[in-house]
């Protein structure tokens, strides 16, 4: 008998030692040391301008959780299945105070802001509130992508639409640190986003 409560014990501790390990993502990109400090790759200094034609900057989602990828609504491949797997998250993190997403567009001379406003309400998305479909910015999208990112964004005549872009999703903590990318076409990959943004966001009303 003591024997098996004795392991019902280390079993029970072990469980609690994964739950632990479950909260911690890592981190992506180079990293450099300053003193004694580890200093990680962050998102910095970018600006666009949503749907509703408000600026949107790296001070905007500044101590954030904020899900951010790159398409353009003429996109004839990947970025259906891409909006049908963010408004997923959207319409489960949507209403989160501390949540946002970054959608921007690979052909800002095509997406203007009425043609996102468009696009975002053809997906359900009334305003700008937490999902902003970002264009014409002060920031060029695709040194964005390839340079702060880490993803494919880039103009290629031999892609479907002129633009080879990845269809990542990728999370953003609040110190603007890459702690996940996964693919948007992939119903299962997302799941798992939604699982890892929750453990980044503290709960609601906190």
């Amino acid at each position: 008998m003591k024997k098996l409560l004795a392991l019902l014990l280390l079993l029970g501790a072990m469980a609690g030692c994964n739950r632990q390990s479950d909260q911690e993502l890592p981190i992506w990109g180079e990293r450099s040391t300053q003193g004694t400090d580890t200093v990680y790759h962050s998102i910095r200094n970018f600006a666009f301008y949503n749907q509703d034609s408000a600026r949107i900057s790296d001070q905007t989602v500044a101590g954030k959780v904020y899900v951010a990828d790159f398409f353009f609504t003429s996109c004839p491949s990947i970025c259906i299945e891409m909006a049908k797997q963010m408004l997923r998250v959207w319409e489960r993190f949507g209403q989160h105070p501390d949540f946002m997403i970054l959608s921007h567009s690979l052909d800002p001379e095509f997406d203007t802001q009425p043609v996102l406003k468009q696009y975002a309400r053809g997906l359900g998305v009334p305003d700008g509130g937490s999902w902003h479909f970002l264009t014409g910015g002060e920031t060029d999208v695709y040194e964005l992508g390839q340079q702060q990112y880490f993803v494919t964004a880039k103009q290629d005549q031999k892609a479907p639409g002129g633009v080879l872009h990845s269809g990542a999703f990728v999370l953003v903590d609040q110190q603007g640190r890459i702690r996940g990318v996964y693919d948007g076409t992939d119903p299962a990959r997302v799941d798992q986003l939604m699982l890892d943004i929750q453990k980044l966001l503290p709960p609601a009303g906190q």
